[in-house]
């Protein structure tokens, strides 16, 4: 039979900031983690407060940095990352600071490499699934319905 074992108030510190230093968490994150490792409200509060006041924790370069990262890794649009931010209780202001990361012609270039390269792919022989396949696609990915409407009427003609 295996037992979880208990910690410190002090053990479960160290162990939460070497969770946040292997990579950048939101306050959701760990304090999942803490309550996985059994502790008590009122140790999750004394540690978030001091993951905080240590800077181990901030929401703003959380939200920066998975906006970076999931553009430029997952090739996510802007309107997946919001979803995603808000469903990890990310604050409206942080999701703002986090989305203007993504400077407009980067985020158009990774869009129309993306596009290009789905259309370029795709064995469909009738257009309209094509088409809808193509748009579902990227609508899936996050990005804006205008954009992607555009980009399928530009690479119907060619």
């Amino acid at each position: 039979m295996h037992i979880n074992p208990s910690y410190t108030v002090t053990e479960a510190k160290r162990k939460a900031e070497n969770y946040c230093v292997y990579q950048e968490r939101c306050h959701q994150e760990v304090i999942s983690k803490l309550q996985s490792m059994r502790m008590i409200p009122q140790a999750i509060d004394v540690i978030m407060v001091h993951l905080i006041e240590h800077d181990f924790l901030n929401e703003t370069r959380f939200a920066t940095s998975f906006a970076r990262g999931k553009h430029r890794i997952k090739n996510w649009g802007t309107i997946r990352i919001k979803r995603e931010l808000k469903m990890r209780g990310i604050s409206e202001y942080n999701i703002k600071v986090g989305l203007k990361e993504l400077a407009d012609e980067d985020y158009q270039s990774n869009f129309d490499r993306l596009a290009e390269k789905h259309w370029g792919q795709m064995t469909e022989k009738n257009k309209l699934i094509k088409r809808k396949k193509f748009c579902d696609f990227l609508l899936r990915k996050g990005f804006e319905s205008d954009l992607i409407y555009a980009k399928a009427r530009e690479l119907e003609k060619s």
